[in-house]
């Protein structure tokens, strides 16, 4: 079994759009797959349950006990004995794809997370909460034979964040072809680092919950929401593409390497077709796929003609962008599934 995060701290990246489609297409494969939504916006468990069709999703959540991140995190959250147990998560129409909902309980959580990463040296008791995250996806992944378990996270640096990046086994980073997002890349070769240092006192083995000793792996960055011309990004789009493979090249990979948190550039080049190191996939902007998508709860690959809802020239258009998505995401879960491989 295996973790892996989708982190980006800017925002707008298609991080949950990726997470459900690439969870799709690995379910698709023949993987039992268990997508997660960390983020307390909820915005996977909206695409996936489709909250037009639940009147009261507090309902729902009271019929399915243990179907949120935040719920199975209360025993160790609220200070009781008992420990932490496997969740409930709900089967998507996908019969190998699960989703552990989110929560904005999520929020509160975030709180305990932050004061436990500080102050863990003076109160002993609270050493197992960071490491309580990772723990419940391990014994819940474990429990109902999980191949991989992919977290959908916020956008943010929080302690949340933190603890969830380092306690997987690897992670893809999503971007889009701008300046603040090249500024988010620069800033991640700093925090990614230093996570990794101030979580060194949760690996300890007395520790109930305990963080891996091992660090997760970088396996890649994801270029997304570019507008194609001809089959490839227009210039525009091509000119912060090219910068933020720079950046990874020359600035988020050499900050890792030391602490060995990426695989290495000939064992990426060995999975990946291509000149581009790290660069996983060029995901194309959805444009109006994803609303069906949306609409019918369904990744943008696995629309239907009828699910389209155009006709003529429109619609075979969109087909042709759909059965590309299709490629791409097929492409893209291979080289995970490989790559996921490196130790």
């Amino acid at each position: 079994m295996k973790l892996i995060s989708l982190f980006n701290h800017k925002g707008g990246v298609s991080k949950t759009t990726t997470a459900f489609n690439l969870g799709w297409m690995l379910a698709e494969q023949g993987h039992k797959i268990l997508i997660v939504d960390a983020d307390p916006q909820c915005n996977l468990t909206a695409l996936v349950l489709d909250y037009n069709s639940v009147e009261d999703i507090e309902i729902f959540y009271s019929e399915n006990p243990g179907c949120d991140l935040s719920s199975g995190l209360d025993p160790v959250m609220s200070g009781r004995i008992v420990g932490l147990k496997p969740g409930n998560p709900i089967r998507t129409s996908n019969d190998n794809l699960y989703l552990y909902c989110g929560n904005l309980a999520l929020s509160e959580i975030e709180t305990q997370i932050s004061v436990a990463l500080t102050t863990s040296s003076a109160i002993p008791a609270i050493k197992n909460i960071p490491g309580s995250v990772g723990e419940l996806l391990r014994i819940t992944g474990k429990e109902l034979e999980f191949e991989f378990i992919i977290i959908d996270m916020s956008p943010s640096v929080g302690a949340l964040n933190e603890c969830l990046l380092m306690a997987s086994d690897f992670f893809i980073i999503p971007t889009s072809p701008d300046f603040f997002c090249a500024q988010a890349i620069k800033s991640l070769s700093n925090v990614i680092p230093r996570w990794n240092k101030e979580i060194e006192i949760f690996r300890q083995e007395s520790i109930d919950y305990p963080i891996p000793k091992k660090p997760p792996k970088f396996i890649g960055f994801i270029s997304q929401r570019y507008r194609p011309r001809g089959g490839a990004p227009a210039k525009s789009f091509q000119r912060w593409i090219d910068f933020i493979k720079e950046i990874v090249k020359k600035e988020l990979v050499p900050s890792l390497e030391p602490i060995g948190m990426t695989v290495g550039e000939d064992e990426f080049r060995s999975v990946v077709s291509g000149d581009e190191p790290y660069n996983l996939a060029n995901v194309a902007d959805f444009n109006s796929l994803i609303a069906q998508s949306q609409k019918y709860n369904v990744p943008i690959f696995s629309l239907t003609d009828d699910q389209i809802e155009q006709g003529g020239v429109i619609l075979e258009n969109m087909k042709e962008s759909r059965d590309n998505f299709r490629n791409v995401f097929s492409t893209l879960a291979n080289e995970v599934v490989e790559l996921t491989k490196i130790t």
